[in-house]
């Protein structure tokens, strides 16, 4: 890796078979659900709830390759779409399930996220289906159960601008809260993801309202796509002022 790199650069990872479920919320609910300085972004009056399991591999620093046993883990995240009062917009990660401790320690002690240790699991009964699960050891009752079935879905495409999937879907920086009140910024970078409205034959999960999130565990969802993956390279993380303005 080249050495001016090393300023910018974090490390490398690759995302897989993401599935992103998205339920309609009220924008004041959610609201209260956020630190000050976060406002909750809305699409038709709506806000959204994500809930994306996924696998993660490769994962490294810049400067180190991939370990076996280390970086490869599978992830589970509860999100939702924000705007700071500079005018940034991005992501803000209620809770990250993950089954690999390293990594939650890593990512709990230096980028100040809501990482938690879970035993998770994707599946493929047969090519075309996906089961997707997990609990907390800690807290067993936090758990969900997916099943997925691609079977019938169009070839995988990218969102066009101003579609309900480009802003579900194309965002690329996160917000880290430090506990000296600062908020920072995460931006990640890779191509638009490709993706399949699927069909989701089941779900049962808790995770939701783990959060504080009024969606009871067999709701449906009211947008459900699958992505085969992406190639990303991660930034590091860069404190954010009102001063600085849109980005």
């Amino acid at each position: 890796m080249a050495k001016p790199n090393a300023g910018r650069t974090a490390g490398y990872q690759t995302w897989t078979d993401l599935l992103f479920l998205h339920w309609k919320a009220d924008p004041a609910a959610v609201q209260r659900l956020l630190p000050c300085g976060l406002t909750v972004e809305v699409r038709n009056g709506d806000a959204w709830i994500g809930l994306v399991p996924f696998r993660m591999k490769a994962v490294r620093p810049w400067w180190s390759p991939p370990i076996p046993g280390i970086s490869w883990f599978l992830e589970t995240n509860v999100r939702t779409y924000v705007r700071h009062e500079s005018g940034t917009s991005g992501v803000w990660f209620f809770s990250l399930d993950c089954s690999q401790r390293l990594a939650v320690a890593v990512a709990r002690r230096f980028w100040h996220l809501n990482y938690i240790h879970a035993d998770l699991s994707v599946s493929g009964r047969c090519p075309e289906q996906i089961d997707y699960a997990g609990f907390r050891p800690d807290d067993p009752d936090v758990a969900f159960r997916l099943s997925v079935d691609l079977s019938g879905a169009d070839s995988p495409i990218t969102a066009s601008p101003g579609s309900l999937e480009h802003f579900l879907l194309e965002r690329y920086l996160l917000f880290s809260r430090f506990s000296d009140g600062t908020f920072h910024t995460g931006r990640v970078h890779h191509a638009p993801y490709t993706y399949r409205p699927v069909r989701l034959q089941s779900v049962r999960q808790t995770l939701l309202a783990a959060n504080g999130i009024d969606v009871a565990a067999a709701d449906p969802p009211d947008h459900v796509v699958w992505s085969p993956g992406v190639h990303v390279r991660v930034s590091r993380l860069q404190q954010l002022s009102t001063e600085h303005g849109r980005q």
